[in-house]
């Protein structure tokens, strides 16, 4: 069953994204709801792949996002000086509550691409290794957000910059916020996917890779045609691409690799030269 229903939930928080093209980067019902729906994909296959006590550490992971926006709109650290509007809906503590659920919706994708880009065999540096590129994944996605959210009127920054050249009105000081919560969720994630066995006969990863690489393709389009910001298309299809790229290059690898090992096994093992 929940295998059944997280591709039933993503399939419909695409849906829901496409949508955005023809409202103008999205209604805020719309924005809720995909943003709920891709969340939920993520703990469902947390679920399916390692059982509910992995899929909880979701839920820790949002509250971490919660404080991190909790203090950083009450103190300006470790983002910059920004306020929330009213827009996105109910909020505690002037964040609307949402917001957590969107550090989940590409933390867990971003730490089960890290896993697999960087290896999961055991070593401090290797782990180490596997929660910088996660928070780098989870990073990329910032540069097309922000710009969208501001843009739409979600929130706002004081004192906008200096900031990343082609990605106007959002403050380096963001990004670099960014990383710092994103090491402190990917690094918790991280460790409890290295303490939990994977359930036998559970599904592959291809739930949380198709999240990532479709919001990186559609961030990428929407910001080339609708949303008409090339320089962020540009910037940002650079930054999440050194991330969406490589996953893109292992999963055709591992595809023909399996091909040919399929074919191997069609033919008997005659292929060409015989093995010395």
């Amino acid at each position: 069953m929940t295998r059944r229903l997280m591709w039933v939930t993503l399939a419909a928080g695409m849906f829901v994204q496409s949508l955005f093209a023809f409202t103008g980067g999205g209604t805020i019902p719309l924005t809720i709801a995909s943003v709920a729906l891709l969340a939920a994909t993520g703990v469902l296959h947390a679920w399916a792949t390692r059982g509910p006590k992995f899929a909880s550490v979701l839920l820790a992971a949002a509250a971490i996002g919660f404080f991190a926006e909790v203090v950083g709109v009450a103190t300006s650290f470790p983002f910059g000086q920004y306020i929330y509007t009213p827009s996105l809906g109910f909020s505690l503590f002037e964040v609307p509550l949402i917001v957590p659920l969107a550090w989940v919706t590409i933390a867990y994708p971003a730490v089960i691409i890290a896993r697999r880009l960087v290896g999961t065999a055991p070593g401090v540096l290797r782990r180490i290794a596997r929660v910088a590129v996660a928070a780098w994944a989870l990073t990329a996605w910032d540069v097309f957000l922000d710009p969208q959210m501001v843009d739409s009127g979600h929130w706002g920054w004081k004192h906008p910059d200096p900031g990343i050249p082609g990605v106007d009105g959002i403050p380096l000081t963001n990004f670099l916020g960014w990383y710092l919560v994103s090491l402190i969720i990917c690094g918790l994630i991280d460790a409890v996917a290295a303490r939990s066995k994977r359930i036998e006969g559970a599904p592959g990863d291809a739930v949380p890779f198709t999240v990532y690489l479709w919001t990186y393709a559609t961030c990428v389009v929407g910001n080339l045609t609708f949303f008409e910001r090339p320089s962020v298309a540009l910037v940002g299809g650079i930054i999440m691409g050194a991330i969406a790229v490589p996953l893109v290059v292992v999963l055709l690898r591992d595809w023909r690799a399996r091909r040919s090992a399929d074919d191997l096994v069609t033919t008997g093992g005659r292929s060409g030269d015989a093995p010395r």
